[in-house]
């Protein structure tokens, strides 16, 4: 395979990953999983995981869950939903696994965010507010402060 046919493939890759990871952030709260996303790009899931994984940092299904929990942060904060409603209304179909991946992503179980910050974000625009409020990510989190000797 020649440079040129290789470049061109994996500008076809990297278009597909776009299109998928923009049908993640669309149908977050649909039921989504890696063969059906696959499937919508014409790639197996493996190769799909795989590339996804070397573009992006994450996997596919690490990326949907962090759109999810986005979501679930808002709808908490707004205060009208319990827990189990927003865990559904997002997508999750298990309130374990929500709850679970919440509390790795925030720091707090989805209870506790729901009481402290409910009010944090009032007066605050939404764009605002979601670019303050968006989830750190196990890879985005800093290594902690350099030791200065």
């Amino acid at each position: 395979m020649s440079s040129t046919t290789a470049d061109a493939s994996t500008l076809r890759d990297l278009a597909r990953l776009r299109r998928v990871r923009d049908r993640m952030d669309r149908e977050y709260a649909q039921p989504l999983d890696v063969e059906a996303l696959a499937r919508g790009v014409h790639m197996s899931a493996g190769h799909l995981s795989r590339q996804f994984k070397l573009a992006y940092g994450e996997s596919p299904y690490s990326y949907l869950m962090t759109r999810r929990i986005e979501r679930a942060m808002s709808l908490l904060r707004l205060g009208d939903m319990s827990v189990t409603d927003v865990c559904f209304t997002v997508g999750c179909s298990s309130l374990g696994t929500f709850s679970t991946r919440f509390t790795e992503l925030v720091g707090m179980s989805p209870s506790t965010y729901r009481r402290q910050e409910g009010q944090a974000t009032q007066g605050i625009p939404s764009c605002v507010a979601r670019q303050v409020t968006r989830p750190i990510r196990n890879r985005e989190a800093s290594a902690g402060e350099p030791e200065l000797d």
